[in-house]
């Protein structure tokens, strides 16, 4: 168990063995509420993550379920701790979407993350001059700030963890064609392309792959979509990335998830390999300078 998954992957893995003990157990959210003296809706909140749990009511709970174990013991009450710890990304409540908010935390503790986008370079891949130039929309200046020093603080918070996660990326050709910031400055895009490159020859956690022009219409063309796995008994978690009030998170057993999965293998098998991919980008960046 990693300490640096973040507080939302942590209480969502201590629900899920909270859950997995009490239908181990063989009793009912009202039974067990009853035996502790506790209202029903506590402990529907607690597993539902409405609630965070004290250190006393784990401990209520896990002798309700007779974990007897110590070591088990701990290793949950750790989990509750790291579930109550402050999340960096609430600095931008308020500011960005509630749902993609959400998907930053559960992003912030996955063990592999696979990321499909037909337009833009994904958050995570970009320099910080690309993510300014990028947001077109008539917002504030503090609005687009907030977004690029949002995207800026997750890659460097992936890559302090002890075990960062894998990372692999599928991308529409149209992303490395697309000439982002040529008004502002020709060399943005050039040099976000070199990074990408750069990186995923000194990464082997990291691949990029490239579906070419060439392959037509496919899969990755309805929209972007995000694939979050997670060490532990956690499920995937899926996001769909929409206009603003229009993405969705998707948790749980959901087919949604495993038809993303399907597709993002479908999408595999029309791109370019790894060493093809990254010859096409340093190619594009070349282009562009043309």
């Amino acid at each position: 168990m990693t300490s640096d998954q973040g507080p939302i992957v942590q209480s969502a893995l201590l629900r899920t063995e909270l859950v997995r003990l009490r239908k181990e157990k063989g009793v009912t959210q009202e039974q067990v509420a009853r035996r502790l003296e506790w209202s029903p809706s506590k402990l529907i909140r607690i597993e539902g993550g409405k609630n965070a749990i004290t250190r006393t009511d784990l401990q209520a709970l896990l002798a309700v379920y007779d974990v007897t174990s110590e070591s088990r013991q701990e290793r949950l009450q750790e989990l509750a701790r790291g579930a109550r710890e402050p999340a960096w990304w609430n600095a931008y409540k308020g500011e960005l979407e509630e749902v993609f908010l959400s998907f930053v935390g559960y992003s912030a503790g996955a063990s592999y993350i696979r990321h499909c986008h037909g337009t833009l370079v994904p958050g995570l891949l970009q320099t910080e001059e690309y993510a300014q130039v990028l947001d077109t929309r008539r917002v504030s200046a503090q609005a687009k700030a907030f977004g690029v020093k949002l995207r800026l603080q997750r890659q460097e918070a992936l890559a302090a963890r002890d075990n960062p996660p894998r990372q692999q990326y599928i991308l529409d050709e149209a992303v490395i064609r697309r000439h982002v910031g040529i008004k502002t400055d020709p060399g943005i895009m050039p040099a976000q392309l070199r990074r990408i490159a750069d990186r995923v020859e000194e990464d082997e956690s990291l691949s990029v792959r490239i579906i070419p022009f060439k392959a037509g219409a496919h899969l990755g063309l309805s929209g972007p979509f995000v694939l979050l796995e997670f060490d532990g008994e956690l499920n995937d978690v899926l996001y769909l990335e929409g206009r603003v009030g229009a993405s969705a998170l998707v948790t749980g057993d959901d087919d949604k998830v495993t038809d993303y999965r399907d597709n993002f293998e479908t999408l595999l098998e029309e791109a370019l390999t790894a060493d093809e991919s990254v010859a096409l980008i340093r190619q594009a960046a070349e282009d562009l300078m043309a």
